[in-house]
């Protein structure tokens, strides 16, 4: 309980910022340094995600369900793991109900995936920008 309560406290801040600096749109929503996508119980909520070179991506769990993220994709149910060069290391990234991670920043411009471990077919495009 009380690991819980100073990760939330921790959190605080970067929520409060991106509240207030947010831009929603398909792209998710993003300060200068920061683009946020979210999930619920077995999807990211939008298919794909676009960052400037130098950003990081924060994935937010608005659900229950927790995930496991590494990098890599879903192909025909099957998972393919990937370590792509130049991607910031994900690997059994946990993200647990209600919470959020930070990956990156993402420095070589590409397309890169995230998938979930756990839930087939859950996965995030993530295109790096120059």
């Amino acid at each position: 309980m009380k690991k819980w309560l100073l990760m939330l406290i921790a959190l605080l801040p970067v929520a409060v910022l991106v509240a207030a600096c947010g831009v929603s749109g398909s792209t998710g929503s993003s300060s200068s340094n920061m683009v946020t996508v979210t999930t619920n119980a077995t999807n990211f909520t939008q298919p794909s995600v676009t960052l400037k070179k130098g950003q990081t991506l924060q994935v937010t769990n608005n659900a229950s369900d927790m995930h496991m993220l590494s990098l890599g994709r879903w192909q025909s149910g099957v998972a393919r793991p990937e370590q792509e060069a130049g991607a910031p290391s994900v690997s059994n990234l946990q993200l647990n109900a209600n919470s959020s991670v930070t990956i990156g920043p993402w420095n070589t411009p590409g397309t890169y995936y995230i998938y979930c471990t756990i839930h087939p077919n859950m996965m995030l495009k993530v295109t790096v920008q120059s």
